[in-house]
Formats: structure tokens, C-alpha cells, sequence
């Protein structure tokens, strides 16, 4: 069988076993191990554990169930809620302040907890029915939380990045200074809109008060004392100190990412037991089982992407496609642009972890021989990934939401998510023309490459 037929009969297998309904790590380790039994040496199977643990024994990949902790202490705190109610104590005078204090809280809580579920879930069960109850629509109110939360994989720590890293072959100190810039930008896009979306709603709900129809929350003017301003601050500011302590132990050479995650959960933990006085064991229990149930599905996924990957290796089907791509001679930016929209393919029915390890051993060296940098593409990427948590038909991030708040329509979340993918485009040709956006830190703080 050539390499072209066996790389189609790949492809075309993996379909049919994921849109059959099983999780996707056993669907993904099914499948390798039935190409080891038919393609490959029957003594192939008998080291399914070994390459398994070969490829996961990576001190980067141990980061991760201790970034999940860290995220799931924060998360299943009310820290969420006490960060976005001090925002926008601060904030609620600037118009459209109450859906920048959204985008500002996810960003904060995404850095702090590097998940973008997590994000959804803490600020979205806060500020959902706080936005819909001053006058702000459903959709939008959906909309902006679950585009925040998509911030959780591209603000540092993101377990997406590590991940990358790792099949990459990158820095992750590097990588994760590169996440900033292009976050800061998505930032600032979503508050624009905010802004302008507020001042809409504001007009339309001016406009039906003023020809005799029910007032508005929204035309309420909220009021808070510098007291009640100073006094949300306490709660909050012990969990930014944190994350700047992490980015310190971090970027300072202090600690690796490793340890690094391992110091911030450890800090999680100890500023829930000091904050919120949870550290009785019948408190810490859904914390710790938490972070046990996402870390073990992660690791999984993990796993059989890897293995899947090595079977496509071994039966040289990631190399010829690679090898394909390259020789068709496209240009530099019609094979990046190509790449992108196979990701967002992928983005419609899996998530980030397994489109990296599933696509890097074909998408990468073309990239490289093109002359991209990875570090940057990798930003890209990972902007395009966000996508996919607030587009159908998985949209991970639009479920979370609508679990949050059940009485919004679906249809009105999608809608309300529109917008905010839009602007992710619009981040993506910007970081295309200005690539400094991503490289520009990491080069001035660890030099350029």
C-alpha cells in the first residue's frame, strides 16, 4: 500500500471512530493501535506502554496537573467573582464599563488560572446575570464572557502553549512571554467593542424611554464611595501578587516551569486557606478531585495523541505529507493561510491538545523550511484554536455558558459570540503584519534567537 493510500486510510479512519461518539482519547488510541496491528511488526505491540511513557516522561509535561490545581484552586473559589466585583467598582463609570470589567476579569483569571473553562465558569457566573440585570442583552452578555474566557490559553500559564512547546521543540519561557503582546491585543479589541456595543444598547434603550416605553436598568446611574472602592480591594490583590510572583520565578530564572507551577499551586492553596478559610478537608475535596478528573482526561488525550502520532511516524504518512505540502511550492503566506484553515477545521470537532499533537509533525517543517518563525506561529496558532472554543459545533467555551445560563437561547450565545470572531481574525492578520507583537517581548527580556 503506498504512503498517499495508507495516509487517507488513516484519516479517513479516524473520522469515522471520533464521529462515532467515543472520547477522543480512546478513539485516538484505538485507532493507533489497530495500524500497529495490521502495518506494523507484530512485536510493535508490546510497546505501546513503553513508547507511551517514552514520549509523555517530559519534565515541561509535568507542569501541567500542577497548573490545573493552581486553575482549579482559583476557580472553585469565589476569588472570579470578588476579582470581577472589584473591577467594576472601579470601572462602572466608563461607558460600557460593566462589559470592560468583564474583559479585564476573564484576562486577569485566565493568567492566573490558565484555563479558559475555568474563566467561563468563575466570571460568567458573576457577570452574566450582573450584565443581563442592568439592561445589557443576553447575547451579548454570553458572548463577551465566553470570548474572554478564550484568553485562558493564550495568556501565560496556558497549558495549550506547553503543549507546544513540547511538539515544537520550543521554549516555554519564550513562548509564554510571546502570549502577552497578542493577549493585550484581543484585550483591548474586546473592550473596543464593548464600548461600542454598550453605547448602542444604551441609544436603542434612550430611545424607547424617551417615546413613552418602560426605563431601562441600563438608564440606572450606579454610585460607589472610594470606601466601598478601597474595600474590594483586599480580596483581590493577594491573587494578583501571586501571578506576578509566578511570571517573577518564572522570567527570572528562579524556577522552571515546572517548579514554577508547582509554587503556584502551592500558593493557590495557601491564599484560599488564609482568604477564604477553605482548608478543612471536606473543602479542599472538590478542589483536589477536580483538578484529578481534568488532569487524568488531559494526560490521556495526551498520551494516545502522542502515540497516534508516532504510528504515523513510524508508517511515514506525517513525513510525506509534509513532504507533499512542500512540494507543491506554494507561496510563504497562501501555505500559512492554508495551514490556519486546517485548523479551524479541526477546531469544529476537536480540541487544542489533540490538533497540536496530531498536526505538528506534518504542519511544522514546511513552516520552518518556509522561514516562519515557530515561536510566532505558534501565537497564531493558538489565537485560530481560540476560535474554535466559541464556534460550532463542539465550542466548548458556548457550552460552559449556556450551563451557566440556561434560559439563554443557544442561538442567541452563537450570535453573541460572532462578533469576538471577528476580532480574533482581525488579531490574526494584525500579528501576520506586525509579527513584533508576539516576538517583540520575548526577544527585548531572553534576546533575539
Amino acid at each position: 500500500m503506498s504512503e498517499l493510500t495508507l495516509g487517507a486510510l488513516y484519516g479517513a479512519v479516524t473520522l469515522v471512530v471520533m464521529f462515532s461518539g467515543m472520547p477522543i482519547a480512546f478513539a485516538l488510541g484505538i485507532v493507533a493501535t489497530g495500524f500497529m496491528y495490521f502495518f506494523m511488526p507484530p512485536s510493535s505491540l508490546d510497546t505501546i506502554t513503553q513508547n507511551v511513557y517514552e514520549e509523555m516522561a517530559s519534565i515541561t509535561l509535568l507542569s501541567i496537573p500542577l497548573f490545573i490545581l493552581k486553575g482549579a484552586a482559583i476557580g472553585k473559589s469565589p476569588a472570579g467573582r470578588d476579582l470581577y466585583s472589584a473591577i467594576h467598582t472601579w470601572m462602572h463609570k466608563i461607558p460600557g464599563g460593566l462589559g470592560i470589567a468583564n474583559v479585564f476579569a476573564c484576562a486577569l483569571f485566565a493568567a492566573m488560572a490558565g484555563s479558559s473553562p475555568a474563566t467561563c465558569s468563575a466570571i460568567g457566573s458573576a457577570g452574566i446575570p450582573e450584565m443581563r440585570k442592568r439592561g445589557y442583552s443576553p447575547g451579548f452578555a454570553a458572548g463577551i464572557i465566553a470570548a474572554g474566557g478564550t484568553l485562558g490559553i493564550l495568556l501565560p500559564p496556558s497549558i495549550t502553549m506547553i503543549l507546544y512547546a513540547v511538539a515544537a521543540e520550543q521554549s516555554l519561557g519564550r513562548l509564554f512571554l510571546a502570549g502577552i503582546g497578542p493577549g493585550i491585543l484581543l484585550v483591548v479589541l474586546f473592550a473596543g467593542y464593548a464600548v461600542y456595543r454598550a453605547r448602542k444598547e444604551y441609544r436603542m434603550a434612550l430611545d424607547i424611554y424617551q417615546k413613552g416605553g418602560e426605563k431601562s436598568a441600563y438608564l440606572e446611574d450606579e454610585h460607589f464611595t472610594l470606601k466601598e472602592k478601597v474595600e474590594m480591594l483586599p480580596r483581590v490583590l493577594p491573587f494578583i501578587v501571586l501571578l506576578i510572583g509566578v511570571m517573577v520565578a518564572l522570567y527570572g530564572g528562579f524556577a522552571t516551569p515546572s517548579e514554577t507551577a508547582g509554587l503556584g499551586a502551592l500558593l493557590a492553596l495557601g491564599l484560599l486557606a488564609c482568604i477564604y478559610g477553605v482548608w478543612k478537608p471536606k473543602d479542599l475535596s472538590p478542589i483536589l478531585g477536580s483538578s484529578i478528573k481534568e488532569s487524568t482526561m488531559l494526560l490521556l488525550i495526551i498520551g494516545m495523541s502522542l502515540l497516534y502520532s508516532y504510528v504515523m511516524s513510524y508508517l511515514h504518512i506525517s513525513q510525506s505529507a509534509a513532504a507533499w505540502v512542500v512540494s507543491l511550492h506554494l507561496s510563504k503566506w497562501v501555505l500559512l493561510a492554508v495551514i490556519l484553515l486546517m485548523v479551524v477545521v479541526f477546531g469544529f470537532f476537536l480540541p487544542p491538545v489533540s490538533i497540536i499533537l496530531m498536526t505538528a509533525p506534518i504542519i511544522l517543517p514546511p513552516l520552518r523550511e518556509a522561514g516562519f518563525d515557530l515561536i510566532w506561529f505558534g501565537i497564531v496558532m493558538t489565537v485560530v484554536m481560540e476560535m474554535g472554543l466559541i464556534h460550532p459545533p463542539v465550542g466548548l467555551n458556548i457550552f460552559v455558558i449556556k450551563n451557566i445560563a440556561p434560559d439563554i437561547p443557544l442561538k442567541d450565545v452563537i450570535w453573541g459570540v460572532f462578533p469576538f470572531l471577528l476580532l480574533m481574525v482581525v488579531a490574526v492578520l494584525l500579528l501576520c503584519f506586525f509579527p513584533s507583537i508576539a516576538t517583540g517581548l520575548p526577544d527585548m527580556i531572553m534576546g533575539a534567537k
